[in-house]
């Protein structure tokens, strides 16, 4: 078996039925604080680490989306599929770089992004 291409969990992502609601809620319990991206998306900080706030996809109680961190998408891609993955979004591109998301075997989503 071959080396991999390293990769590390970097941020993680929630959907939300109501984005005021939910900043409300995580400022006065947590004091995080906010970086808004147009009406349906915000990037969360708790002060060391980031993830998002997204509206309009479907609400999973337990169900955030995990975000990890690589230098080469492409690499990484079939790194998963040929580890038994299915790419459920192809690579995109997003303020701040591209990604791409998969389920792994037992059906868990999750996605690896890049910088531009």
């Amino acid at each position: 078996m071959s080396a991999s291409t390293p990769v590390a969990i970097n941020y993680v992502e929630f959907n939300v039925s109501d984005m005021a609601r939910t900043k409300a809620f995580y400022a006065a319990a947590f004091g995080w604080t906010f970086t808004d991206y147009g009406d349906s998306y915000c990037e969360f900080t708790d002060g060391s680490m980031k993830g998002g706030f997204a509206v309009g996809e479907t609400v999973t109680v337990g169900g955030p989306l995990i975000v990890l961190y690589s230098d080469d998408l492409e690499t990484v891609a079939k790194q998963v599929t040929d580890a038994g993955g299915a790419i459920v979004k192809p690579e995109f591109a997003f303020p701040g770089g591209r990604r791409f998301q998969f389920t792994d075997p037992d059906g868990y989503e999750l996605a690896v992004w890049c910088s531009d």
